[in-house]
């Protein structure tokens, strides 16, 4: 396993500093306000995001970040970066509200906009994955008490997928588009998570697939699609093109699938996406 360098411990120390500022509020009766889009804002997604631009910007302070707890400069300006870094501070602040565990601490470097490495933190689970799409220094482990431990997809082997779902995000077009999924690939196994988990669990080898019909911001998938890239898989569209980041004025992504086995034709055998 190839050994952390000095950015990927810097990295992680942020990430696991963020989670402490993260279950410090977990552990109070924290207030809930709306964002203007109506998603929901705690202390928690604040705490954690200024640890996060501090961490940044005393390791890298020429290179700008783009949060979701700040204001990002228009894309006319933005346009011109070849890198930056994408944060998520608190992934999954539905799942923090309804106090399962199920959010996570999400840092992004974003070169020629492609996400090259990617950390995601569990702040309740004190794990923390990370992937590094960098030749010079590739690596995909996950640091938890026992250790740390290379990450690798598995290879799809039919009949049958295991397929991850949003706990919080699902809907009749999605409901839909899997009984059609069954028809291609067999029985369907469910495992639902929230936030950028249901990419960890890709990159661990614990599943097949997942499909995301719906918005999605390019900060909420980020870092977790640089982990599962160097563990082995893949994100696209629907159309079998990358997704883009930083491309546009808006950061809301296409609808996408996530695969672990970056080998297998998923384009051929993809069924249509419901209207």
């Amino acid at each position: 396993m190839t050994e952390p360098t000095d950015l990927h411990e810097h990295l992680i120390d942020i990430v696991g500093r963020s989670g402490d500022a993260i279950l410090e509020v977990y552990a109070t009766d924290f207030e809930v306000t709306g964002k203007a889009d109506n998603s929901p804002l705690t202390q928690a997604d604040l705490a954690a995001h200024r640890v996060i631009a501090e961490g940044l910007a005393e390791r890298d302070p020429t290179t700008p970040i783009i949060s979701e707890e700040s204001d990002p400069p228009p894309f006319a300006e933005r346009r011109h970066w070849q890198r930056c870094w994408l944060v998520d501070p608190l992934d999954g602040t539905r799942e923090f509200v309804n106090r399962n565990g199920e959010f996570t601490v999400n840092i992004a470097l974003i070169e020629d906009g492609v996400p090259t490495l990617g950390v995601v933190g569990v702040p309740v689970q004190q794990r923390i994955f990370l992937g590094d799409c960098n030749p010079a220094r590739h690596a995909a482990y996950v640091v938890e008490a026992s250790g740390r431990h290379e990450l690798r997809t598995r290879p799809y082997s039919p009949p049958g997928i295991t397929v991850v779902a949003s706990r919080s995000h699902g809907g009749t077009r999605l409901e839909a588009w899997l009984q059609t999924l069954a028809t291609t690939f067999g029985e369907v196994h469910r495992t639902p998570v929230g936030s950028s988990l249901k990419f960890c669990l890709l990159a661990e080898g614990r599943a097949d697939f997942y499909p995301r019909l719906g918005p999605t911001s390019e900060w909420d998938i980020a870092a977790a699609s640089a982990v599962l890239a160097a563990a082995g898989g893949i994100v696209r569209q629907f159309d079998g093109t990358p997704v883009p980041y930083n491309a546009k004025e808006s950061f809301l992504n296409p609808e996408f699938y996530a695969a672990a086995d970056a080998s297998h034709p998923w384009q051929k055998h993809l069924p249509p996406l419901p209207r």
